[in-house]
């Protein structure tokens, strides 16, 4: 399965199912994976540090200031 490089972050609200990999209201990087999003996942970069799908309706895309997100992916 092919990834691009392209990162968004993204919110989790929802964690239900997955409690041990996902916190609610934190923070979390997301892979561009086409053909999961079409399957209405997304791959997220979890507590174990590694990239896994979950459902999209989990997560609510943010905007941050350029600074705050540069800072962010670089931690």
């Amino acid at each position: 399965m092919a990834k691009s490089q392209s990162k968004q972050l993204v919110v989790c609200i929802n964690n239900e199912g997955y409690r041990a990999s996902l916190e609610k209201r934190k923070i979390y990087l997301a892979l561009r994976d086409l053909a999961a999003e079409r399957h209405g996942l997304l791959r997220i970069i979890d507590e174990s540090g590694e990239d896994y799908l979950y459902p999209k309706m989990f997560f609510r895309s943010i905007a941050l200031p350029q600074a705050v997100k540069k800072a962010v992916l670089a931690a």
